[in-house]
C-alpha cells in the first residue's frame, strides 16, 4: 500500500504539470529567430545591416529593451504588411507597402504585433555614426530624429534595394560599398527627418588634382574594397560625405563604382592570357571568389568572362 502510495506522488504536482514551454530565443532586434524565412545581416562602420522576412501569416511579437543603440530604420520591400504598435497604455496598427519605413530609436522600448507576413530591410545606425553625419551636414545642426512608421520614402527603398545583393552575398561584399551607402543613408536621415533644413547654398564640389590622385592611389591599394571612405576622406582633409559627392561630380562615378571599373579593365586586360585560369584572374582583381567575378562581369559586360575570353580568342585568329 505504502508502495502504491509513493508511486502516485512521484508522478508530479499539479503545477509541474501545467507549467508554460519556455519562450523561443529572441534576436538582437527582438524578432523570434526561428519564425524568420530570411535572416541576413552584414556591416560596416557604425552600420549594421539586416534582411529579416517572414512569409507565412503567423503570430509573432517584436520586443527590444530601452538601450542606447542609436536608431533603426526600416524599409518594406514588400507591400501588405502590418503591425501593431504598443506605447504603454496605447496601441497604433500601421500598414507598410513596398517603400514604407519607420524609424524609431533604441531608448525607447518597442513592442509590435506582427499581423501580417514581412519583408524588412532594417538599418542599425549607431548615435556616434548619426552624430557624425550630423556634424558632416551643412547649415543648421539638425536635431533627433522624427519617429515615423508607415510613411513612404523612395529614397530610402532605392538605397535598400542596392544593398540587397551584398546582404545576399556577404562574402563577397564591398566594405567600402557598404559604408559609402551607409554615409548616404545617414545623410538622408538627417537632412529629411532631423527638423532642420539645409541653409547652405549647394556649390558644385570638385576634388582638387592632388586629392583626385590621392584618392585613387588609396582605392587601387586595395582592390577588394576593404579600403574605408572615412580613411580616403581623412587623408584628403574632407568629411566622407563631402568626399564621396566631390569624388562623383570630378569622375562622374562614385568611389565603389570607379573601383568596379578599374577591376573589371584589369580583369579584361587578364583574359587576354588565354591560360591565366579564371580563378587566379578574380583573385589578381580583389573579387572574392570566381562566382563574385563571374556575377559582376556578366553584369557589366553582358556576358561571363569565360564566354567573353572564347569570343577574344575567335577574332584574334580571324
Amino acid at each position: 500500500m505504502h508502495a502504491g502510495s509513493n508511486h502516485l506522488v512521484n508522478r508530479g504536482s499539479p503545477a509541474s504539470q501545467h507549467q508554460q514551454p519556455a519562450p523561443l530565443p529572441k534576436d538582437t532586434l527582438g524578432c523570434t529567430s526561428s519564425q524568420l524565412q530570411r535572416d541576413q545581416s552584414i556591416g560596416a562602420s557604425g552600420i549594421r545591416i539586416h534582411r529579416k522576412s517572414m512569409d507565412v501569416q503567423q503570430s509573432h511579437q517584436v520586443e527590444t529593451e530601452a538601450c542606447a543603440r542609436g536608431v533603426l530604420v526600416g524599409i518594406s520591400m514588400r507591400d501588405g504588411h502590418r503591425r501593431r504598435i504598443l506605447d504603454g497604455r496605447r496601441a497604433a496598427c500601421h500598414s507598410f507597402d513596398k517603400g514604407s519605413v519607420y524609424i524609431r530609436d533604441f531608448s525607447d522600448r518597442y513592442r509590435a504585433d506582427i499581423q501580417r507576413p514581412f519583408d524588412f530591410v532594417l538599418l542599425e545606425i549607431s548615435q556616434a555614426s548619426l552624430d557624425q553625419a550630423m556634424e558632416e551636414r551643412p547649415g543648421k545642426r539638425a536635431g533627433d530624429l522624427a519617429r515615423i512608421a508607415g510613411d513612404r520614402d523612395d529614397v530610402l527603398f532605392h538605397l535598400a534595394a542596392a544593398l540587397t545583393p551584398s546582404l545576399a552575398h556577404p562574402a563577397s561584399a564591398s566594405t567600402l560599398f557598404v559604408e559609402q551607402l551607409g554615409v548616404v543613408v545617414t545623410g538622408h536621415l538627417v537632412e529629411t527627418y532631423g527638423g532642420a533644413a539645409t541653409t547652405a547654398p549647394r556649390t558644385n564640389r570638385i576634388l582638387s588634382r592632388s586629392h583626385e590622385a590621392r584618392a585613387k592611389e588609396m582605392l587601387r591599394s586595395k582592390m577588394d574594397g576593404s579600403i574605408s571612405i572615412a580613411d580616403i576622406a581623412d587623408s584628403c582633409g574632407l568629411s566622407r560625405s563631402y568626399f564621396i559627392h566631390a569624388f562623383r561630380e570630378t569622375t562622374g562615378l562614385t568611389p565603389h563604382q570607379w573601383l568596379i571599373a578599374q577591376r573589371l579593365a584589369h580583369a579584361r586586360a587578364l583574359l587576354a592570357d588565354f591560360e591565366m585560369p579564371l580563378a587566379d584572374v578574380a583573385a589578381a582583381c580583389g573579387f572574392a571568389d570566381q562566382s563574385h567575378f563571374t556575377r559582376v562581369f556578366s553584369q557589366h559586360a553582358g556576358a561571363p568572362p569565360g564566354v567573353w575570353r572564347r569570343r577574344m580568342r575567335i577574332e584574334s585568329q580571324v
